[in-house]
């Protein structure tokens, strides 16, 4: 191709980003472009052997024989991706110039990624939000000096506004009104004790995970107004409530359960913040749980610095911790394991048994063994068994099920009807033969593998979490081990194996490939990362449930979370909570959690105020028919393709955009009908 011939193709173009030397256009829409320049583009970056793994964006000359072919590797993540290559290729002397900025502190960056692609790319609204978000402040009003990195995040800083690593606009604490009182003479600590109408956090998780079930006593050590206490006596559980202002005579004693609510954060004093925690641990007989409040360094920033903590405009003392920082505080004071609940939120176990019972129940799957396994039409010459079955059919059943739950043959102390299964046929063993003639081997061989799938993780994050191996053990564990494992020893060692393997990219990337299959619903984005719903966590790979199982312990419990993602190559796991999800059709992005496994540290996203929260689309790519709205989410997705609403994946317009476009199409949303207008 000459040079006439290839400026007539360029200057013809109508899409891509047009600038007055030259035009951008991405290598998902060079199709789009004519045959003959396509094929030209082609045949020069095959004899100059540049792969198109190398390059994502051409550069195409308007006045020049030249073009250039550029790399930006995050172009299809991050809304501002920095150039990692360049190739620029004159095409009259014949020369490539190749420029490397992978290292480069200040590298050029691209803005407006939908103006590369063809308008017809189902992308485009979902990039076009960004650049929305960039125009609602401003930042594009002066276009001089955004095309570097820095110049564009010192812009950003400017308008008062940070990046969130989806690169999402947040605006800075420092920027939000506030008016901050100076510490006076007598810090009011009383003041902190606000008053709930409901269980207070910490309780809520105690009550969720069956500590609240009456067999339990309980301690709520400086229990402030007394909400949590008076909601659990109206339920008839034995607590008691004592407080140095509002409680001070509550005769303390000690209690199977110590509740330390938010009370550490609000003591100035570090020793007596120290005593206290200490403390209350001593009348816990079985577990502690404490709690403060999170916060960053941008805190700080809004209230006046005091002793390690702030003074806030309430003139009250509160000291913001960081979640890894809360849990080494309280590990060096107590000298225990403390476990993650959720945010702020810490068990230490006292009574270690009790503490293995509750890890172990966390990576426990359940499985609806009576709707999965189905006894046979007949037995198989066996007219004994038969008999003995039909007699024993309800008592036999249960047995069954029971080994279904356990992977393996309970003991008899295990099972509550074990005398009178004994006393109808004779033995535990000859109960599981009948049970297998009536049902089916494979069931208990698939659910022994479930149960050892079950320990391997726990064994995994007992590592992870370099817990001491625990000189006792809960009498089931003990025999699922003997069973399982032969051994204590080769359980922890091929846990241990297992931990090891997560730092393997292409075994987590070949895991999320079978993940992306084994569970009902996923999204794997290529090598980038695989999306799930949380219910589906313990029904993936092993290697996966660890992956995720050591973030989850640096967190919390996930009970409010709704979506997963795993970061194939980065070790990070993000946490998605959303606005009402079980019953919206476009559920609105709460707050996102990003867990960096290697750094082992948070940060938190809150998606709330000026910040226009990411709607979620076609929901029905994480949900299946076990979710009561499936059957409604998929005509829902349907009904929104087929008006016109352009969506890519679980991307697609802004709500306010959304709205627009309905508006303009002549609809409106009622739940999960789109209706004429």
């Amino acid at each position: 191709m000459n040079f006439e011939t290839y400026n007539k193709h360029v200057n013809s173009l109508k899409f891509g980003k047009q600038l007055p030397e030259a035009i951008y256009i991405h290598i998902n829409s060079i199709c789009k472009i004519s045959s003959e320049l396509s094929v030209f583009v082609s045949r020069v970056s095959s004899a100059l052997k540049i792969s198109t793994n190398n390059w994502n964006i051409i550069k195409l000359s308007k006045k020049d024989f030249r073009l250039s072919l550029l790399h930006y590797p995050d172009f299809d993540s991050y809304p501002y991706p920095a150039l990692h290559t360049s190739y620029t290729i004159d095409l009259t002397k014949l020369t490539l110039r190749k420029a490397d900025y992978s290292t480069a502190h200040n590298p050029p960056i691209l803005h407006r990624r939908e103006a590369f692609l063809h308008p017809d790319e189902q992308q485009v609204p979902f990039y076009k939000s960004f650049t929305e978000e960039g125009e609602r402040i401003g930042l594009y009003v002066n276009t001089r000096s955004i095309g570097l990195k820095n110049h564009w995040q010192k812009l950003i800083a400017k308008h008062g506004y940070t990046l969130d690593d989806e690169g999402h606009l947040f605006l800075q604490q420092s920027h939000m009104p506030d008016k901050s009182a100076e510490p006076g003479k007598f810090i009011a600590r009383h003041k902190t004790a606000l008053s709930r109408n409901k269980l207070s956090t910490p309780m809520y998780h105690l009550a969720t995970r069956g500590y609240l079930n009456g067999e339990y006593s309980l301690l709520d050590y400086g229990c402030g107004r007394g909400d949590d206490i008076r909601e659990l006596e109206a339920n008839g559980i034995n607590s008691v409530g004592w407080d140095p202002v509002f409680s001070p005579d509550v005769e303390l004693d000690c209690s199977d359960i110590v509740n330390l609510g938010f009370v550490i954060n609000v003591i100035e004093d570090q020793t007596e913040r120290c005593e206290t925690l200490k403390r209350a641990f001593g009348f816990a007989e079985k577990l502690l749980v404490v709690s403060a409040m999170l916060g960053t360094e941008r805190i700080y920033q809004k209230f006046k610095s005091f002793k390690d903590g702030v003074i806030t405009s309430r003139n009250t003392f509160q000291k913001y911790y960081q979640q890894a920082e809360l849990k080494n505080y309280i590990e060096s004071v107590l000298s225990n394991n403390a476990i993650a609940a959720g945010p702020g939120i810490f068990l230490i176990f006292k009574d270690k048994i009790e503490e293995q019972k509750y890890l172990l129940e966390k990576q426990r799957t359940s499985q609806a063994w009576r709707q999965i396994s189905k006894p046979k039409e007949k037995f198989i010459n066996e007219r004994r068994c038969v008999e003995i079955y039909d007699k024993y059919s309800e008592l036999l059943d249960s047995f069954w099920f029971a080994c279904l739950d356990f992977g393996r043959i309970p003991s008899f102390e295990e099972f509550d009807q074990s005398e009178q299964l004994i006393s109808a046929v004779g033995s535990l063993k000859k109960a599981i033969y009948i049970c297998i003639k009536k049902y089916s081997e494979e069931d208990l061989n698939f659910s022994r593998k479930k149960r050892i799938d079950d320990l391997l993780v726990y064994f995994s994050l007992e590592f992870f979490s370099r817990r001491k191996p625990y000189s006792r053990m809960p009498e089931s564990l003990k025999k699922d081990i003997k069973s399982f494992f032969g051994s204590y020893s080769r359980a922890r060692d091929m846990g241990e194996k297992l931990l090891f393997s997560i730092s393997s990219i292409d075994q987590i990337y070949q895991a999320c490939k079978d993940a992306s299959s084994i569970i009902p619903k996923a999204i794997l984005n290529g090598q980038h990362d695989l999306i799930f719903h949380r219910s589906y966590l313990n029904q993936l790979p092993t290697i996966l449930r660890v992956y995720a199982g050591c973030a989850i312990q640096l967190y919390g419990e996930i009970d409010n979370v709704d979506l997963i993602k795993i970061h194939i190559a980065s070790g990070k796991v993000s946490l998605m909570i959303y606005d009402n999800f079980d019953d919206s059709p476009i559920p609105l992005l709460r707050e996102r959690i990003k867990i960096n496994l290697r750094e082992q540290d948070i940060d938190f996203f809150d998606y709330v105020g000026e910040f226009q929260p990411q709607p979620l689309y076609n929901k029905s790519l994480y949900i299946d028919e076990n979710f009561h709205d499936y059957s409604d989410q998929i005509e829902f997705d349907r009904q929104l393709e087929k008006i016109g609403i352009k969506t890519y994946g679980d991307k697609g317009p802004s709500a306010e955009s959304l709205k627009t476009q309905l508006r303009s199409l002549g609809y409106l949303l009622d739940g999960y009908r789109i209706c004429k207008a």
